[in-house]
């Protein structure tokens, strides 16, 4: 089992865009929450799971066509293991391979059946790049799904992503601008850093 150093880290690395909190909290036992581990071959499981450590590894160390490779075979070890192509997805983003990760993270979603923290994580890092590539509506639905499954980070992604939040602080920085004079700036992010207006 990874410790919380280690999972804070692989957080980190394979969710660059996600705060570190997100989704961090629950407990390690909590992998999935249907279970879906406990299907497969206990031996099968650790050797995918050692490779996919040393994919972690080596996409740390940024050898992302190493890590590819150890994820490929962790892949061809467990074929319907969800975990072991969402990590390959996020190797194929940082490489610059949407297309592939995109089906990764499709293929995650597929076997995950859309439930626990593996999808969870595909929704948001599929959201993102839906996202980036303009297509605002299917980023929108995965951003919800993956807000359902316990994403404080697609929550905070839907937020800035509603015209009336944006309308709303436009307004409100607008109205407190008169209110103090052209000289002082206002302050709109309330201490947490969040939006005032949502």
């Amino acid at each position: 089992m990874a410790t919380a150093h280690d999972r804070a880290v692989l957080q980190s690395i394979f969710h660059p865009n996600s705060p570190f909190g997100d989704l961090s909290d629950e407990p390690e036992e909590q992998e999935t929450l249907n279970g879906e581990e406990a299907t497969f071959d206990p031996a099968l499981l650790e050797q995918a799971t050692q490779l996919e450590i040393q994919g972690i590894e080596a996409a740390e160390a940024g050898d992302l066509q190493k890590a590819l490779e150890r994820f490929d075979r962790a892949i061809q070890l467990l074929p319907e293991r969800a975990a072991a192509y969402n990590n390959r997805a996020q190797a194929f983003r940082l490489k610059g391979n949407t297309a592939s990760a995109l089906e990764d993270l499709g293929m995650a979603l597929q076997l995950s059946r859309g439930i626990g923290r593996v999808a969870c994580q595909a929704f948001v890092q599929r959201g993102l790049i839906q996202r980036l590539q303009g297509h605002e509506q299917e980023a929108h639905r995965d951003f919800e799904q993956a807000a359902r499954l316990g994403s404080a980070f697609a929550r905070r992604q839907l937020v800035l992503m509603n015209p009336y939040a944006a309308l709303c602080n436009q307004m409100l920085s607008e109205m407190i601008k008169k209110l103090r004079g052209p000289s002082k700036e206002p302050q709109l992010e309330a201490s947490s850093g969040e939006k005032v207006c949502r």
